[in-house]
C-alpha cells in the first residue's frame, strides 16, 4: 500500500462534478481530479428502479486527508445521498506518487 487513495463520487450535472472538482483541488485535498461523463447510473432509490445520467469525479489524494475530502465533497453536492467512495492505491509510478504528495503536502507547508 502506498498511503494514496482514489476517491469517487458522481454528480448529476457537469457544472456540479466541476464544483467538486475545483473545491478539491483549490484546498489542496486533492491533487487532481478527472471529470468524465456522461455516464449513465441504474439504481435503486426510495423503493423504485431508476436510471440517470451522472459525471464521474475521481479525485487522487492521501488515505489520511479521506474526512476532510467527504465533508468538501458533501458541502457542494446535491444529492442526498452521494456516492463517495475511496479505493486505496495499491501500487503507482513513483515520480507520479511523488508528485501527489508534494501537491497534498504543500498546503501544510506555506
Amino acid at each position: 500500500m502506498t498511503g494514496h487513495i482514489q476517491v469517487l463520487t458522481t454528480a448529476g450535472s457537469r457544472e456540479e462534478a466541476d464544483r467538486i472538482a475545483r473545491a478539491l483541488v483549490e484546498q489542496r485535498l486533492a491533487a487532481c481530479v478527472h471529470v468524465m461523463g456522461p455516464l449513465q447510473s441504474t439504481y435503486h432509490w426510495k423503493g423504485a428502479m431508476e436510471t440517470a445520467e451522472e459525471w464521474l469525479c475521481t479525485a487522487k489524494s492521501r488515505s489520511e486527508l479521506y474526512e476532510r475530502i467527504e465533508q468538501a465533497i458533501r458541502e457542494v453536492h446535491s444529492y442526498q445521498v452521494p456516492e463517495i467512495l475511496a479505493v486505496p492505491i495499491v501500487a503507482g509510478s513513483a515520480a507520479y506518487l511523488h508528485w501527489l504528495d508534494e501537491v497534498l503536502t504543500w498546503k501544510t507547508q506555506s
